[in-house]
């Protein structure tokens, strides 16, 4: 009789199931790609129009977007790497709640990826767009880190300066400034300083006399 198959642990399923969410999670990158591309062109068009709320607004999200899918990227990396290198039973509590907080990530990014219509209601004028860009502002405001949004704030930046050009120097005044004044000092000539010498004390002309 042949060998029996070498039994599957729970250390295999679990590395298993990491790459699993792994394979997905590159392929949402794949497909988010065309989304973030469009939501720049979107923060691009707003600026154009003068409308710099809805400009970052679209950054702001394409910002969560890519940050989301490439911080869990790196903690399924770490925990497969832990996995590996760490007696499994020692974490298995910890890889479990690892696996579950991924699922968890990836149909919050399955739901993030909404397709290229919600990406237009960034720029929408009705009620129902209103009320999605209202949304989407209260929503990230507790999901974007500081260090995101100064990102993002740069980012925008940069497009503005892509744009609309380098902001125009403010006008130099044209008037004249008035004439400066001279003190009568300055105004004496030469002529009027030999004038105004004077005359020798009476025993400096005997000695010059003499």
């Amino acid at each position: 009789m042949g060998n029996n198959p070498s039994r599957v642990t729970a250390q295999d399923k679990a590395i298993l199931d990491m790459k699993l969410q792994r394979d997905k999670l590159h392929q949402y990158q794949r497909r988010i790609t065309v989304l973030t591309d469009k939501e720049t062109a979107v923060a691009r068009q707003m600026l154009a129009a003068g409308d710099k709320k809805r400009a970052l607004l679209a950054l702001r999200r394409k910002k969560y977007q890519e940050s989301l899918l490439e911080k869990t990227d790196q903690q399924l990396a770490q925990l497969e790497q832990l996995t590996r290198n760490v007696e499994f039973a020692l974490i298995q509590k910890d890889v479990v709640f690892g696996l579950q907080q991924g699922t968890k990530v990836l149909k919050e990014i399955h739901a993030e990826m909404g397709g290229i219509e919600h990406v237009e209601k960034l720029m929408g004028e009705t009620a129902d767009a209103i009320a999605y860009q209202k949304e989407v502002s209260e929503m990230l405001g507790g999901r974007i880190s500081n260090q995101d949004e100064d990102e993002v704030e740069d980012e925008l930046a940069a497009l503005e300066l892509e744009v609309n050009g380098p902001a125009p120097l403010p006008n130099v005044p044209d008037t004249k400034l008035p004439p400066a004044k001279v003190s009568e000092e300055e105004q004496t000539t030469p002529q009027e300083q030999e004038e105004e010498e004077p005359e020798p004390e009476p025993e400096r002309r005997a000695m010059l006399a003499s």
